[in-house]
């Protein structure tokens, strides 16, 4: 019996290619048909993106990042095209632009509570397909009792920043990592992989640290 192959991943709620990266990855680990088990750690994309941004993912995109705005109509419909391809529905038309460091400190909180896949599943759905404002506490407490979690206990983690120095430690280890985008996977604490890979990609990974094992 092969023993339980650890995955750390970096992500951010924001980033539409950490779920396309998540549906992709637990594709491979399927195909390799190894025991895996899953933690996310917190990385945020853009942590100066006020609360409530006024406008929409194109605005955002034209006037944060500086994308020329001819380019983002034809960008954000291929990341829709690639998210449908894996059974993603994408509308960026609804998405609230948001801080994700609440988002981050919830899924700290959703791990000491066994529920941290469950809810990172649960806000990306809101966040890509929903339209959901994952920036405010009122409603981050809702998306934490969708997957059963103690609402008035996510609150006061929440209001308390309970699990901010956990955030915070998680983005200085992937300083340590070198990480500066995400998805990003590290199998074992030892092998990287950078991006939304193929499922081929992650099960090969798997396959090859089982089989030296």
């Amino acid at each position: 019996m092969t023993d339980v192959i650890k995955v750390d991943i970096w992500s951010d709620v924001q980033c539409p290619w950490c779920y396309i990266g998540k549906r992709k990855f637990e594709a491979g680990a399927a195909q390799a048909g190894v025991p895996v088990e899953v933690e996310y750690h917190s990385f945020e994309l853009a942590p100066d993106t006020p609360l409530d941004f006024e406008g929409t993912t194109a605005d955002y995109l034209s006037q944060r990042k500086g994308i020329p705005a001819s380019q983002i109509g034809p960008m954000l419909d291929r990341v829709t095209a690639i998210a449908a391809s894996v059974g993603l529905e994408y509308h960026f038309d609804r998405v609230r632009q948001t801080n994700t460091v609440r988002a981050h400190e919830l899924l700290h909180f959703a791990k000491a509570h066994g529920k941290q896949l469950d809810l990172k599943e649960r806000l990306l759905r809101a966040y890509f397909t929903e339209g959901r404002h994952v920036g405010r506490i009122d409603e981050l407490v809702a998306l934490a009792t969708d997957v059963g979690l103690d609402g008035e206990q996510a609150r006061q983690a929440l209001e308390a920043n309970t699990y901010l120095p956990a955030v915070k430690a998680d983005v200085r280890q992937a300083a340590r990592y070198g990480i500066n985008g995400v998805p990003f996977f590290v199998f074992d604490g030892t092998y990287g992989v950078s991006g939304a890979q193929e499922a081929s990609t992650f099960a090969s990974v798997l396959d090859q640290i089982a089989t030296s094992r």
